[in-house]
């Protein structure tokens, strides 16, 4: 469900992968609770199935795999509003591979569904750590904490 936590700049719609409301695991909540200041507007997190994602990972970086993580940004001269917020973009999640690397990372699905669209946001909103010197990694470990979730990732 689309959630506005209260004092919180930033508007998370959860959908499935056919763009349908799905309640999320409390995810929309906790991402505009832990969000950074500069995430005002509004995102998309879609969760979709793997097979899905590796379409989406092929059409747009060319990789014939799924990955965990995608991030559609709005171009902001471009960036449409949404009621009285701006559209920030889409981060979809693929959740086969979420599932996977909680297993492999001793943490939940739930966390991992967390740390992947958290990852994302920050994507939307200019990070990027193929580009920076540990800025948004940095960023992330702070914002990690402030959600509750240090422990199990490093």
């Amino acid at each position: 469900m689309a959630v506005v936590t209260r004092g919180s700049p930033l508007r998370v719609v959860v959908t499935d992968g056919r763009g349908r409301l799905h309640p999320g695991f409390g995810l929309s909540r906790w991402l505009a609770r832990v969000s950074p200041a500069a995430a005002r507007g509004e995102i998309v997190v879609a969760l979709v199935c793997d097979r899905k994602m590796r379409a989406m990972n092929l059409q747009f970086r060319g990789v014939d795999r799924p990955t965990d993580v995608l991030s559609f940004s709005v171009d902001c001269n471009f960036r449409e509003s949404v009621g009285e917020r701006p559209f920030l973009g889409d981060v979809v999640i693929a959740t086969g591979v979420a599932s996977r690397q909680a297993r492999a990372g001793g943490h939940t699905f739930i966390a991992e569904l967390r740390r992947l669209a958290l990852h994302g946001l920050l994507h939307l909103i200019g990070y990027d750590h193929t580009q920076d010197s540990g800025q948004m990694e940095r960023l992330e470990r702070h914002l990690w904490r402030k959600g509750g979730m240090s422990k199990g990732f490093s």
